[in-house]
């Protein structure tokens, strides 16, 4: 698993979700720790590292 902070789009705090480096691209729908909004993720992971990150709000 990868952790990865970045600011929420709604609430703006900055929150962490752990990534699955195990899945080359995925998107998917986690809810903020802090304000509790639903948040569309998609990541994209290359010889597990981390190369490319989106989080937006649900809809966008």
């Amino acid at each position: 698993m990868y952790e990865h902070f970045f600011q929420c789009p709604f609430c703006w705090e900055e929150i962490s979700f752990l990534l699955d480096n195990s899945i080359a691209k995925q998107t998917y729908v986690e809810d903020c720790e802090v304000c509790c909004n639903p948040i569309e993720v998609t990541t994209a992971f290359e010889n597990n590292e981390l190369f490319h990150f989106e989080a937006n709000e649900l809809g966008q």
